[in-house]
């Protein structure tokens, strides 16, 4: 089977760093928040270009975390993505604020700068653009409607971790930003983690108290908060990978491009990439109207493909409440209904990434003789 994102190559290719970075970890006894979270955090900020980095257990905890700090809640209105992973979402409902849904770019799948104007009202708090797949949101645009309209603006980087956007590192753009670090991520451990960057260091400061229940000093309390905490070994982990994480990057993007060579005439929605911004392919997705028949023709092959996103937020069950009804987002639902992702990661065999061409390529043909 060709994988979707083939994982156990790319942690066997570091297995035995990670085997060494673990025995220290244990034989140092700090395993929650010691010294390599607090050096992971130092090397993240420095990367991103932001004066701080906070980690925490998860990248929804990170989007948690981040609203709570800011002070959004109950009677607030955040403006995000309906195609986007649930947790973009969800935690904006977390800390009892509404989740306010605008329609996504046709050609980049993030969120809509026009679209967000539509519905900003006097309960709006916040924006979370999410760059979806690897690819920066408008920016530019939605920090310039922030400051008009007085408005936080949170990145959702989840999926991008070393995407650029005008020369200046995804994670640095907004007021502050989550990553996740879930293993499928481009810069992903073996397990759960996620990190907020900022440069508010009055924001950062909430934060850390925040994932230790509230405390800023040990059994004292002043808030009540949460057990959001990265661990040492997670930690250790994600520091071997940091130093590979460019090169990774760069064999996305190479991977990505032979596809769009590859597959330049037939008859698929292809990835379009800005000329102003770097994007590092967490997925490589592609659309069809006859997506059903693709997948089923690649899974007979032993191709293994994902559906990135099935159903829009909007049309969820949790959301009925809200009221959105079929049709309110078409750009989206409609992206829900032709995308899909192909094999993509930094150990892709150039070999197998032909074998899935050539079999998309056939069923393109087979597709238009009917």
């Amino acid at each position: 089977m060709i994988q979707l994102i083939d994982l156990k190559k790319q942690f066997q290719s570091v297995k035995s760093e990670i085997l060494q970075e673990i025995e220290h970890v244990l034989d140092s006894g700090q395993y929650i928040l010691g010294p390599k979270v607090r050096e992971l955090e130092k090397s993240i900020a420095t990367k991103l270009g932001v004066l701080d980095a906070v980690a925490v257990g998860n990248g929804t905890d990170a989007l948690v975390l981040t609203l709570e700090a800011y002070g959004i809640g109950n009677g607030d209105e955040v403006i995000t993505s309906p195609f986007t992973f649930f947790a973009s979402a969800e935690a904006i409902s977390r800390v009892g604020a509404t989740p306010i849904f605008a329609d996504v770019d046709p050609v980049t799948y993030t969120i809509s700068p026009a679209k967000i104007e539509e519905k900003i009202t006097s309960a709006t708090k916040a924006i979370i653009p999410v760059h979806i797949f690897g690819q920066s949101a408008d920016m530019d645009e939605i920090m310039d409607l922030a400051k008009k309209y007085q408005l936080i603006v949170i990145e959702d980087a989840c999926q991008a971790f070393g995407a650029t956007y005008k020369d200046r590192a995804v994670g640095s753009l907004g007021d502050a930003a989550c990553f996740s670090f879930f293993p499928t991520k481009n810069l992903g451990t073996l397990g759960d983690g996620g990190i907020i960057t900022t440069s508010d260091l009055e924001l950062s400061k909430k934060i850390r108290s925040l994932r230790t229940h509230g405390t800023s000093k040990k059994y004292y309390h002043d808030t009540i908060g949460y057990n959001s905490r990265l661990d040492e070994i997670h930690a250790a982990i994600l520091l071997i990978l940091l130093n590979k994480i460019d090169s990774w990057n760069d064999k996305r993007r190479e991977l990505a491009l032979r596809y769009n060579q590859a597959l330049s005439n037939a008859t698929l929605t292809l990835p379009v990439e800005k000329n102003d911004r770097s994007h590092i392919y967490h997925l490589y997705c592609v659309g069809s109207e006859k997506r059903d028949q693709f997948i089923e023709r690649l899974t007979k092959e032993e191709i293994h493909t994902g559906v990135y996103y099935p159903l829009c937020l909007h049309l969820q069950n949790v959301y009925a409440h809200l009221g959105y009804k079929k049709g309110d987002f078409p750009v989206s639902e409609k992206l829900s209904e032709t995308l899909f992702a192909l094999p993509m990661s930094p150990f892709l065999l150039e070999s197998d990434q032909d074998h899935v061409v050539k079999v998309l390529r056939r069923e393109v043909e087979n597709s238009s003789d009917h």
